[in-house]
């Protein structure tokens, strides 16, 4: 068992209650998951806010707030899919929609982060989160493409989970200090991990395919 079994262990542990009400409640995850989807529009709304140069003294406070409902949006992505084991909601179209809303939601947020330092003097930060977007999508992309031809494909170092917590507390940080740094470091991290991973999945992919 590695270290995200192990944290979602205890995620599970704390959520289940949560999930049991909500079940009650007659929540679907599919809603749920539209949820989380929601959250991260308006946190790229508040990344893009923070361009604003009527708002030079809130920018970097903007962003901490983007940041922390990334994370909160973030916890939707756990509870979607254990309501549906949990309620017996499981389906199809379920892990479809997930599947869909997950990507555009990274989109969206980095989106947002892109936006925000191309009305800075960092605007080669701007590019770097761009590249930090495509590693994102491509690392998602070979897994579902992997899948198709029957490979179970979740090797790599930045994988969905650990992108959404980078981005979000280092903008959390980056709110809290007023230092943009932060989230540089932070995107700078994705876009070389997430790249990386991305052609470690083709180098996994390529090496299975061979031995068959």
């Amino acid at each position: 068992m590695n270290y995200r079994d192990y944290l979602q262990k205890y995620i599970y542990v704390i959520i289940t209650p949560i999930i049991k009400v909500m079940i009650k409640l007659g929540f679907t995850p599919n809603l749920v998951t539209t949820f989380g989807f929601i959250g991260n529009i308006i946190a790229s709304g508040f990344f893009i806010m923070a361009s604003d140069k009527t708002l030079p003294d809130q920018g970097t406070s903007l962003i901490g707030w983007g940041g922390a409902l990334l994370l909160f949006a973030g916890l939707f992505d756990m509870i979607d899919g254990r309501l549906a084991r949990l309620g017996n909601m499981e389906s199809k179209f379920g892990a479809l929609w997930d599947s869909t809303l997950d990507r555009y939601s990274e989109l969206f947020s980095l989106f947002g982060i892109v936006v925000y330092f191309l009305g800075t003097e960092h605007l080669w930060a701007g590019v770097v989160t761009f590249l930090a977007l495509v590693g994102s999508i491509m690392v998602s992309y070979i897994r579902a493409r992997a899948e198709g031809l029957k490979i179970d494909c979740k090797v790599g170092l930045m994988q969905r989970p650990e992108r959404v917590v980078v981005t979000a507390l280092c903008t959390i940080i980056t709110g809290l200090t007023g230092n943009i740094w932060w989230t540089i470091g932070g995107m700078i991290l994705i876009a070389v991990l997430a790249n990386i991973t991305a052609f470690w999945r083709v180098s996994y992919c390529y090496n299975v395919l061979k031995d068959q």
